[in-house]
């Protein structure tokens, strides 16, 4: 037989060569081949696992963790269990314009990592309710008698003492956080009543109290507290993400980074009371103004803040723009529109010798009001009679001036600096009036749709009063829809598109406007956000203990990780391991026994013939 020769001249010099006898060996492997193979094949696949699949899997431990921390959060309504030693606890007072409310709120030990906020929950009672009681009237009545203060919100604090175990009171914070009606008094009178609560308090709760906890906080920390309330409830400050979550890249305040960070897109929020009408919303891209005098008055809408309990890291900080304004709520602006019917009737008819809305006779038409609905409005003295037309076109074209726009860029209402929204890469959540105009009567709650809202709202405003109060008394309007929301539902629902698309510039095909009255069936309190945001330096206390824990606590969860998903392999490659050793000391002995016993039958092995039979005596 000839022999097979292979050589190579680059790069470097080589040449063997095989036998057609040995050949046929190499491509009929032996068992010790096969197992060193499999043997090498086995070690690279476990090196893969760990390698990917491990950290694949990790990270979505991770992912399921958040999910599941959060769905706890937004479904959780089990009464909270006091006799848990790991519980913290805490207390906000809002002290508003009608009245004062005390919530409770609890949360676990933080579990060390600074990448993440603190749990916080609501507190339950046992019957399964939200810990809040409210008292009437607001703190602002005390005005003139400043040292009832403290005897005026002892009952809302014994109250909240009950529901907290007494020896936790000493680590439980006390904020007492005063607004509206607040606001509108003289200073020396707000600060008579908060140094009155600023004395007593400490004499008779062992609360975590200090001056500093009480105060009267502005319309932009309010607006800036709802927005981390109702993002936190959202999830959207737990940074890790699925694929198919929406992200936004942000450049981060104050930060030297060159990269934008990519993190869960926030939502906004806008809100439409009574007599006030908010939008707040992330500005995550650096702002430019058109002015200096514009960049002065955007320093006192754009709120710059850090949740994180680290000053250094900057993943949770956040720039958000907020404003407040005052006389663009639903009630509000139709008073400004009532008087305004009234002054320029009352001018017209002295200038033109016309008596049109002095009587009902002779009523002045409204376009903002239900076809054929007669309405009256005004003083005795100067009353004024209205039948609505239901126009809802003309009603919106009449109220845009109301919105007191300006030519001036990257304004809103009343000539306000807003910034740049990105409108293809946004979420908003519309509450109070923004939800009532569409559910109320229109029964369009949720999703907003611009060209669908206004067609309904046009056919409702264009149908007879006759026949709008027949439904509402059949019953066929929400439940808390009264006689005042049938009436003035024209006006809202034009007043709201305006306000909406004319005064905050949102273009009407706008898909992620979301109109709510809860968020996951609940309503979200800016006292959420006024504990998170107070209390995001409490982890560090945590975060310190879990530290002094030390490696031990780390190996032990990176041991159980590997004991639960690898063991089995790892007792699979022992026993293979073994079973190859035992079988080449078997395959040892076998040669030395072949050798003491026909050394002349060694050559077999070097020639690739077959074996001769070896006279073995055991």
């Amino acid at each position: 037989m000839g022999r097979i020769s292979f050589s190579c001249l680059f790069p470097a010099s080589w040449h063997f060569s095989l036998s057609s006898q040995v050949l046929p060996r190499l491509l009929t492997p032996s068992l010790r081949q096969l197992l060193f193979i499999g043997l090498v094949l086995c070690l690279m696949g476990l090196l893969y696992l760990l390698l990917v699949t491990g950290k694949g899997h990790v990270g979505w431990i991770r992912e399921e963790n958040h999910f599941h921390r959060h769905l706890a959060r937004v479904t959780d309504v089990d009464a909270t269990d006091t006799s848990n030693p790991n519980l913290n606890y805490g207390l906000v007072v809002d002290c508003g314009s009608s009245g004062s409310r005390v919530f409770v709120y609890c949360w676990p030990r933080h579990n060390g990592n600074p990448h993440e906020l603190l749990d916080i929950r609501q507190m339950r009672d046992q019957h399964r309710k939200p810990v809040v009681m409210k008292i009437k009237p607001g703190i602002s009545e005390l005005a003139k008698t400043p040292e009832k203060a403290s005897n005026y919100i002892f009952p809302l604090l014994s109250f909240a003492a009950q529901h907290i175990p007494k020896n936790k009171h000493q680590e439980t914070p006390l904020y007492i956080l005063c607004t509206a009606g607040m606001r509108i008094l003289p200073e020396s009178q707000q600060e008579a009543l908060l140094e009155d609560l600023r004395t007593d308090i400490p004499v008779h709760f062992n609360f975590l109290f200090s001056d500093s906890h009480v105060e009267v906080i502005s319309g932009k920390q309010e607006g800036v507290y709802a927005w981390i309330g109702i993002n936190f409830v959202l999830g959207r400050f737990n940074h890790v993400h699925n694929d198919g979550e929406a992200v936004v890249e942000v450049h981060v305040p104050g930060s030297d980074q060159q990269e934008a960070l990519v993190r869960k897109r926030t939502a906004g929020v806008l809100d439409m009371g009574g007599v006030s009408t908010q939008i707040a919303y992330e500005v995550p891209k650096t702002v430019s103004f058109a002015s200096p005098q514009q960049e002065e008055v955007a320093k006192n809408l754009l709120a710059e803040f850090n949740l994180g309990c680290d000053a250094h890291r900057t993943e949770h900080v956040y720039r958000v723009y907020v404003s407040t304004f005052l006389g663009f709520g639903g009630n509000a602006a139709r008073q400004r529109y009532e008087e305004s019917l009234i002054r320029n009737t009352a001018t017209r008819n002295k200038l033109l010798g016309q008596h049109i809305g002095e009587t009902a006779e002779s009523p002045l038409l409204d376009p903002c009001l239900p076809t054929d609905l007669q309405d009256e409005i005004g003083p005795s003295t100067q009353k004024l009679y209205l039948r609505g037309t239901g126009d809802f076109d003309l009603c919106r074209q009449i109220l845009q001036p109301f919105l007191n726009r300006t030519n001036e860029t990257q304004t809103s209402l009343s000539g306000i600096y807003q910034p740049a929204i990105d409108y293809s890469n946004s979420q908003f959540y519309g509450f109070s009036e923004f939800y009532y105009c569409t559910e109320d009567v229109l029964r369009m709650g949720g999703d907003y749709n611009a060209s669908k809202y206004a067609q309904a709202a046009k056919s409702y405003c264009g149908t007879q009063w006759k026949t709008l109060r027949e439904r509402f008394d059949s019953g066929l309007y929400a439940s808390h829809a009264d006689l005042h929301r049938l009436k003035y539902q024209c006006f809202k629902s034009a007043w709201m598109y305006e306000v909406l698309h004319s005064g905050f510039s949102f273009p009407t095909n706008y898909k992620n406007l979301k109109t709510a009255l809860l968020v996951y069936d609940k309503e979200v309190q800016w006292t959420l956000g006024a504990i998170l945001y107070r209390t995001r330096f409490l982890p560090l206390r945590d975060i310190q203990q879990e530290s002094l824990k030390g490696a031990h606590s780390h190996w032990r969860h990176s041991f159980s990780f590997v004991n639960n998903h690898y063991l089995f392999l790892a007792c699979f490659f022992i026993v293979l391991l073994s079973i190859m050793l035992y079988l080449l000391r078997l395959r040892r002995i076998h040669r030395r026994t072949a050798q003491r016993c026909t050394p002349s039958s060694v050559p077999w092995l070097e020639e690739g013939l077959g074996s001769p039979t070896l006279p073995i005596n055991l």
